[in-house]
């Protein structure tokens, strides 16, 4: 929100949604986020950024000025390593963007419904797919 932390992406892997305790606590809802790679990854202000460890295998990073969340890293115990997953919302120009799945889709409260053909995974499917490493990201 305050400009401290600016970053610029090169190229933007799959668009999600995962609806897992922790991403509900740390977006308010559901993270809507969208991988990049990082080797295409560009940020300036490294020097506002903050990163707290939420798991054994994942960082969630924010702006030490104005507290905005920044990205959330499966970064497996490893600081500083692995792609990034960038809140939609962060991104200038989100258009053109196709959900292309949904994760811990069994954990997300009754209150909303996102529409489409898409993968929508339980916590069960989830963790059978990605590892139990990916629980409680």
């Amino acid at each position: 929100m305050c400009g401290a932390v600016r970053f610029a992406v090169g190229a933007l892997g799959n668009f999600g949604v995962c609806h897992c305790r922790q991403c509900q606590r740390w977006a308010g809802s559901a993270l809507f986020g969208v991988n990049v790679p990082e080797a295409a990854m560009r940020v300036e202000g490294a020097e506002h950024i903050g990163s707290f460890r939420s798991s054994d295998w994942a960082t969630r990073s924010f702006c030490t000025r104005c507290g905005s969340g920044l990205w959330y890293r499966y970064d497996k115990g490893v600081d500083g390593t692995g792609d990034y997953e960038v809140p939609v919302g962060l991104l200038d120009d989100a258009n053109g963007l196709e959900l292309q799945s949904e994760i811990f889709a069994d954990a997300k409260p009754d209150c909303w419904a996102l529409e489409g053909a898409h993968e929508r995974l339980t916590s069960a499917e989830t963790l059978a797919k990605f590892g139990p490493q990916v629980e409680g990201t």
